[in-house]
């Protein structure tokens, strides 16, 4: 779906920087924040951005009204993912090729589909260089939830939710979500979600462990800032190597892991920031980190 003068990329996806925090805001209420393919390149762009600027020490995601994203909105091409539109009216018709009179699909299409969308848009926030907090306002649906659990820390207001859509619409998850949710949550509780695709709350995503915390619709914002100015305020190279680190060891055996920890520290040391907080230690004062 190509965005309309109305809704361009700027508009539908807010970014502001402060103290240094980006804090980019899906802002379409109206479709409880369905990520068109022009906001998805802007959401990558943005956290490429974020990447290369030193200035810039952590990311928050979040977004207006009461949804926090409801998958993605495929409504003005082919949909023959929509499920991960779910809550946009996507996923609720036959798709292409089906039989009933849409074009025929070729083989690759859906996963050619796949991995230039959402995938490309999770792998985005999973490989950005800064810690992305999401802040999660209302429900998080299907590609939506699964935004949510590749950011690095996750925020919740009470009101929230997580649903993995998928299966209601007779679909395989997308959007990395097999991937993400047994890493997360273990296999068992994983398939749990995705087999019956059951609403779960904020209180039990906190409980299960997608959430690291949930608080008040109103303190959302406010606990948000605070994270992301604290994480800003530190060393953002030994953070972002040890981001790698965390998300590298998932795939790796101990020795693989290991020297890739000997390595981080290696090209940590060569930083200003691991010199200031050593020398800080050093002269017992709070270290003044710069994010170089």
């Amino acid at each position: 779906m190509t965005s309309s003068p109305e809704e361009s990329p700027e508009s539908v996806v807010r970014h502001a920087t402060d103290n240094g925090v980006v804090r980019i805001t899906l802002n379409r209420p109206a479709a409880l924040n369905a990520i068109t393919p022009d906001q998805r390149e802007r959401l990558i762009s943005l956290l490429d951005d974020a990447s290369a600027d030193p200035a810039v020490g952590a990311v928050v995601l979040t977004a207006t009204g009461k949804g926090f994203c409801a998958g993605a909105d495929l409504r003005g091409g082919p949909r023959p993912t929509a499920g991960s539109g779910a809550g946009s009216g996507a996923g609720s018709g036959p798709g292409p090729g089906s039989g009933s009179g849409g074009d025929e699909r070729v083989a690759g299409d859906v996963a050619r589909l796949i991995r230039r969308g959402a995938q490309r848009l999770i792998t985005a926030v999973l490989d950005c260089e800064k810690p992305v907090i999401a802040a999660v306002n209302g429900t998080a649906a299907g590609l939506g939830a699964h935004l949510a659990f590749a950011c690095d820390l996750v925020l919740a207001a009470e009101s929230a939710r997580f649903i993995e859509v998928f299966v209601r619409r007779g679909l395989v998850p997308d959007g990395g979500g097999a991937y993400l949710l047994p890493r997360l949550i273990g296999p068992q509780r994983a398939k749990e979600l995705l087999f019956f695709g059951d609403a779960l709350s904020a209180a039990e995503a906190e409980r299960i462990g997608l959430v690291n915390r949930v608080v008040p619709d109103g303190d959302l914002a406010k606990t948000a800032r605070e994270w992301a100015e604290r994480l800003a305020g530190g060393p953002t190279r030994a953070i972002a190597l040890t981001k790698q680190l965390v998300n590298g060891s998932l795939e790796a055996d101990r020795t693989a892991a290991f020297a890739a920890e000997a390595a981080a520290q290696e090209i940590n040391m060569t930083t200003a920031d691991a010199r200031e907080g050593v020398r800080a230690f050093a002269e017992r004062r709070a270290p003044e980190y710069r994010g170089r």
